[in-house]
């Protein structure tokens, strides 16, 4: 395991097994909660034409809290300071602004294109998140183009249109997967630097900070007050959303622990094949036809994936963690704002 003897649970399941049987376990959590969250937004989103992404999120995000607390976890279980968490869901909060609005810039060829390359950044990223210091052998690079490449073949196949580019577009999606970047890294330092930390720490603690930062967009739009009285007209959306919501909380928690065990890369790789394998079903199900471009997509993807699944050679230089108490967690997050506040001055590693 990546954090020492750490055991880490899944819905009380233990990871304390081989690696690969880590990997199906949390991979396996992460598709089903995603596979039956994109049923839920494309009978929310297409068929019932609601697209308040915003308010969803907001409703989301106390089924969160709600199950977090049927799990049994409690504040006095935390092992981080706050400021941590408010620095992640700042973070992510900006990835899902820039994201939106983005979607005015370009059209769907060209989203595919860069969603598909998050793995990259992420991978670069890596080398220089306070605690990580993560470099990646040539093969991870090559596996890691190979994903992207073949994820861009096999979603654009059957697209009819050439992917069409904006300057604010593509400098609005450039920002979000830097910061998508970043909030995988962080995430990876928080359990590397402190292995005591539990995935539904991570979720509560993002989840609670979040909510708040969700009211600015809403309110700004007016998204607010369209959406509750779209829904009071239509009340079984909210029980659709709150089945959604379970689904996704499934899915979550499997990539945390995704990035806890295997870290935020190898995690970028399989959320990012998530589309391809959600096409694939799709014309499995309805029996499209596959086209050579498809097949070429799936091959590099596979490859892309068995390679990245290879031993390295060499160890991967980053910092080893065993015994890491809460009072460091606090020299922790000041080292962390070092990148929060762009300063390039470096800084030794806690151990």
């Amino acid at each position: 395991m990546k954090n020492g003897d750490q055991t880490r649970f899944l819905f009380g399941i233990s990871l304390h097994r081989p690696k690969w049987q880590q990997f199906l376990i949390c991979s396996f959590g992460f598709f089903f909660g995603y596979l039956v969250n994109g049923v839920c937004e494309e009978y929310v989103y297409n068929r019932l034409q609601f697209s308040y992404g915003w308010y969803f999120t907001f409703v989301q995000g106390f089924v969160y809290l709600i199950l977090i607390r049927l799990q049994g976890f409690t504040m006095k279980q935390m092992v981080n300071p706050w400021n941590s968490y408010v620095k992640l869901s700042s973070v992510l909060m900006g990835s899902h602004g820039l994201t939106k609005g983005s979607l005015a810039y370009l059209n769907y060829p060209a989203q595919i294109m860069f969603k598909s390359t998050k793995v990259l950044p992420v991978m670069i990223m890596g080398a220089f998140v306070p605690g990580l210091r993560r470099k990646y052998s040539l093969h991870e690079y090559i596996s890691a183009l190979l994903l992207v490449v073949g994820l861009i073949l096999f979603t654009l196949a059957d697209s009819q249109t050439s992917p069409n580019f904006s300057i604010i577009g593509v400098i609005m999606i450039s920002g979000a997967l830097i910061m998508d970047a970043f909030l995988g890294n962080f995430q990876e330092a928080i359990f590397t630097l402190n292995p005591e930390t539990t995935q539904m720490e991570m979720l509560f603690c993002s989840t609670i900070v979040g909510i708040p930062f969700l009211l600015v967009p809403m309110v700004l739009t007016g998204e607010l007050f369209k959406a509750w009285s779209s829904c009071s007209q239509h009340p079984y959306v909210y029980g659709v959303l709150v089945f959604e919501a379970m689904a996704t909380f499934i899915g979550q928690v499997s990539v945390l622990s995704l990035i806890a065990i295997f870290g935020a890369a190898t995690t970028a790789m399989i959320t990012t094949a998530r589309k391809a394998v959600t096409l694939l079903l799709s014309y499995i199900i309805f029996t499209k036809p596959l086209t050579e471009r498809h097949g070429l997509g799936l091959l590099l993807i596979s490859i892309g994936i068995i390679l990245r699944m290879l031993p390295d050679t060499k160890p991967s230089p980053r910092v080893q963690v065993s015994n890491v108490n809460v009072k460091k967690s606090k020299a922790f997050s000041k080292e962390l704002d070092s990148v929060v506040d762009e300063q390039d001055e470096e800084k030794k590693p806690l151990i």
